[in-house]
């Protein structure tokens, strides 16, 4: 067991340097904790990593929570799930509180157009990784269509779309040998579960009542939608996004798009998980209803509502992990819940190229039928032009997210300055 002191400074370390996304972290992790200090084997990480890759929430943190569990228990798991958190938030925050007292700037639009052309591009890397990852027949292929149709063409909620799809895998799983023994070393003591389960449900949801019973207001609707959002992240950030610009933009009027669109953009450039976005947005909501204080205030509370249940599902299911491959049913369910999850980041990708490249975008219904169209004598060339280089510099040259980010934030100000 690693001693306090260098068990802190490695996980300082991987939360300062956890950039570009999920796989980079996930990468990081194993060469930090198997690879040089062997502090877990292989075989103990990918089980986790399995575990982690089936809940709601940020993948990267939750690995790094039970990692920081199962070195040094329950204090472990709260230090490295922190530290992978705080770094990023505190960056995000600052980026946000800039962006509101100067986003509008000539300049800053600029700037930002050629970051939302690059976001477009991110997106589109994403859902290849998560493709080759989750659709691994045409079961899985089929239910991704479907999920691009049910939210592309009918407009269903995001939350039905993917617990439609997880009670289709439970249903359809095959299941396992009844004759075959189950090891007796995978047996639960439900006790492990269910006392940290209760306790951070309540460390969760307590501020959500406090707030109810206190406020009742903005801050309440802030707590309340994320917590909500915190139980339906199945497929991380990008998956989600579009559930949350609907809610958002849509439903409550509180950010328009472009700026759903920039807050993707400028926590793509952060350590930390992606899912920092809630943070950024819930600060611009705040700042637009009260200023600073209320914004900080909404941001803190979605940090808390976000992030939270992370521990709460680590805590919880860590003793569950070793009986991860004798619930067919489980995984079963939550690879069709992956699986739709590509669908949902193919409507988001649709979703963002109309947006990003078009300056009017037109709805048409017939029925239960609402396709959106763009008008093709609206096409930004600039945009087109940038999307097309962050596009060529992620799958051809293979450039980070970062890089890719600030040339095309920089190659979008030209214009402004000119």
């Amino acid at each position: 067991m690693p001693q306090l002191p260098e068990f802190t400074r490695v996980f300082a370390r991987i939360g300062l340097l956890s950039f570009g996304g999920p796989a980079a972290q996930i990468a990081l992790m194993h060469r930090e904790l198997v690879e040089q200090r062997n502090w877990l084997t292989e075989s103990d990480y990918l089980r986790a990593l399995s575990f982690c890759m089936m809940l709601p929430g940020p993948e990267a943190m939750q690995l790094a929570t039970y990692a920081g569990w199962r070195l040094r228990g329950t204090i472990g798991g709260l230090i490295a799930g922190l530290l992978f958190v705080l770094p990023g938030a505190l960056v995000v925050l600052i980026l946000a509180m800039l962006y509101a007292s100067y986003g509008d700037l000539p300049l800053a639009a600029a700037l930002l157009r050629g970051v939302q052309a690059a976001v477009l591009a991110i997106v589109l890397h994403a859902l290849l990784k998560i493709s080759k990852r989750a659709l691994t027949g045409w079961f899985h292929r089929e239910l991704a269509v479907a999920a691009f149709l049910a939210l592309f063409l009918f407009n269903l909620p995001f939350p039905f779309v993917v617990l439609t799809a997880g009670l289709i895998g439970f249903l359809t799983a095959k299941q396992p040998d009844q004759t075959a023994p189950l090891a007796a070393s995978t047996a639960i003591d439900w006790s492990q579960t269910l006392r940290p389960a209760a306790l951070w449900a309540v460390i969760w949801l307590l501020p959500l009542a406090a707030l109810w019973l206190a406020e009742g207001g903005f801050l309440f609707e802030i707590g309340l939608l994320f917590s909500k959002l915190a139980v339906l992240t199945f497929g991380g950030a990008y998956a989600v996004l579009a559930w949350l610009t609907q809610a958002i933009v849509q439903d409550k009027t509180w950010l328009t798009l472009p700026q759903m669109i920039d807050a993707l953009g400028l926590a793509e450039t952060t350590p930390g998980p992606l899912i920092l976005v809630t943070e950024f947005v819930a600060y611009l909501s705040g700042h637009g209803k009260g200023g600073v204080p209320l914004g900080l205030a909404a941001a803190l509370i979605a940090l808390w509502m976000t992030f939270a249940p992370c521990f709460l599902w680590i805590f919880a299911g860590a003793p569950l992990i070793a009986r991860l491959e004798h619930a067919p049913r489980l995984s079963s369910a939550l690879a069709a819940i992956t699986a739709a999850v590509v669908g949902v980041i193919g409507n988001l990708s649709v979703w963002f190229a109309l947006h990003v490249l078009f300056g009017q975008i037109d709805s048409y219904t017939l029925g239960p039928v609402a396709l959106t169209l763009p008008h093709i004598n609206t096409l930004d060339p600039i945009a087109a032009a940038l999307t097309i280089l962050a596009t060529w510099l992620i799958f051809a040259r293979h450039w980070g997210l970062a890089q890719t980010l600030a040339l095309c934030a920089a190659l979008g100000a030209i214009p402004a300055l000119t």
